[in-house]
């Protein structure tokens, strides 16, 4: 088996087309997109004769103010993960190359689930190579998954009774889907920073949204879905579609006419968008790693198995030590040595001004 760097994207498109579900991630596209971001892409293949066996994108950074960079291979690599020796290739050679970069560690964190023969399997190997589970999961471990090979009457009736009631009253109370384009970018962000001042949750400016957002949908791998009563925005939700799997990644929705259910109608019309382009599997994008009301995603997660989305939980993100005592000192020590820095400044100021 051969491995080479693919510099071309239409090569990598039709080597990941022939490998098991590969993820957006691992699109040329999420590439070049972190290219311009503060990463470096790179495009390995692995061949026997000249048929594709595996593939990661690789992407490395320099660490701010430090002679050090790190590697990642988001939501990858793509291969058969039931094959054992050639999950071992491809490790070996992942490891190399993190050691040929000058990495002090390579990140994975490919979608396999945790449970089955094959989870515990891909667990062993990794630990017994010296991979270590991360204490930085990049990207969420766990999500909800829907199977869109069923006909729209069985997803209607997986679901909970209540939300398909939501659906039907979000269309009698005049909710209206369309689908948008590279002109709705600005209103997309609006309504997601709308979104995260009223959760609280932290979000990029509007030119890394722009950049992300409309380089995708120009490469036909994005849809933004928006949600308007009387012509007025309400919600939004943006697909990304690669092969044959559909994700929800980005949602937004204003406090405006929350009581007409548009976020019901708006995911049953990106449930209908994907099946009707193809995708055999939504993926919902995110779920708790503990099933408890204290969770901070428990509503979320409620929201999602509402729509009879079944709960799959993976392996999660594993780091190779590339230089094992700066990884430590990175990933240990560094943290450590910054929260106590912060402390006594904030401490030293406060004695300043006379605060108890």
């Amino acid at each position: 088996m051969s491995l080479r760097q693919v510099s071309t994207p239409d090569e990598w498109h039709s080597a990941l087309a022939r490998l098991p579900a590969p993820h957006v991630l691992q699109s040329w596209e999420w590439g070049g997109f972190k290219a311009r971001h503060g990463w470096r892409a790179s495009h390995w293949l692995w061949e026997e004769g000249s048929k594709p066996r595996a593939a990661a994108l690789l992407l490395t950074r320099q660490l701010a103010r430090l002679p050090l960079c790190v590697a990642y291979v988001p939501k990858g690599p793509t291969l058969d993960y039931g094959d054992e020796p050639l999950l071992n290739q491809v490790l070996s050679d992942l490891e190399r190359l993190a050691r040929q970069t000058g990495a002090l560690s390579i990140k994975i964190d490919p979608d396999v689930e945790r449970s089955g023969p094959i989870g515990r399997m891909v667990v062993e190997q990794l630990q017994r190579r010296g991979w270590r589970f991360s204490s930085e999961q990049v990207q969420f471990r766990n999500t909800m998954l829907l199977d869109l090979t069923l006909e729209p009457d069985e997803l209607l009736a997986r679901m909970k009774s209540k939300w398909r009631y939501n659906i039907r009253l979000a269309g009698r109370r005049g909710v209206r889907v369309r689908e948008g384009g590279p002109d709705d970018l600005p209103l997309l962000y609006r309504m997601y920073r709308e979104t995260s001042q009223r959760d609280r949750f932290v979000i990029r400016p509007e030119s890394y949204y722009r950049d992300l957002w409309g380089s995708f949908i120009a490469a036909g791998l994005a849809q933004p879905l928006i949600a308007e009563v009387e012509g007025e925005a309400v919600a939004m939700v943006i697909l990304f579609r690669y092969g044959q799997r559909a994700w929800y990644i980005i949602g937004a929705s204003r406090s405006l006419h929350r009581e007409r259910m548009p976020n019901h109608l708006l995911q049953w019309e990106a449930i209908r968008w994907a099946r009707g382009h193809g995708c055999t599997v939504y993926d919902l994008w995110g779920a708790p790693d503990v099933l408890d009301e204290s969770d901070p995603m428990w509503g979320v997660y409620r929201f999602k198995l509402g729509f009879g989305a079944e709960l799959v939980r993976h392996i999660g993100a594993y780091d190779y030590p590339a230089s094992p005592a700066l990884y430590w000192l990175y990933t240990g020590a560094m943290p450590r040595l910054l929260a106590l820095m912060r402390r006594f400044h904030w401490r030293r100021r406060a004695g300043g001004s006379g605060t108890a």
